[in-house]
């Protein structure tokens, strides 16, 4: 019996040491992961909102062209630029004006579901107008953004292939 107790006893104790180096462990290996953060590279606002604005007009010519999966997937692209802005970019005040998009890309994303190509083109319009908001909101109202007239994008199918 005391054979037992004692390897209990012994147990616990070499068990009880081998978390605590455990942890230790883990906490050196969160303090070099952060001494890389510095090094890790960040998308700038800008190069964030290049990707914006090019989906944005993918998204007008996959919509215009009813590929209802493509503008669907623009969508979805445009959905988490906006999330990785947020992410990488959350120090910037302009950051967060980007939630106000997010009614009008709904919007967008309803007509897209009920495969309305008027009610596309029209929220779609809604889309483009919340971007101009936001912009005039956060002093670049010089940066205007419009309905795409040519497809700059003249490497990519917009119409549905069968």
């Amino acid at each position: 019996m005391k054979q037992i107790v004692f390897f209990i006893l012994w147990f616990a104790f070499f068990s009880c040491n081998h978390k605590s180096d455990s942890i230790v462990e883990l906490q050196n290996r969160i303090d070099r992961l952060e001494n890389k953060h510095p090094d890790t590279y960040i998308p700038g606002f800008g190069e964030l909102m290049s990707h914006v604005q090019s989906h944005h007009a993918k998204l007008w010519f996959a919509g215009s062209n009813e590929n209802w999966k493509l503008a669907k997937f623009e969508v979805k692209e445009l959905k988490e630029i906006s999330a990785d802005i947020l992410k990488y970019q959350k120090d910037r005040k302009e950051s967060h004006l980007i939630k106000m998009i997010y009614p009008a890309l709904d919007s967008v994303d309803l007509a897209i579901d009920q495969r309305e190509v008027g009610l596309f083109k029209s929220n779609y319009t809604k889309l483009t107008n919340a971007c101009n908001t936001c912009h005039i909101n956060t002093k670049f109202k010089y940066i205007t953004i419009r309905v795409p007239k040519k497809n700059s994008f003249e490497n990519q199918r917009f119409n549905v292939t069968k």
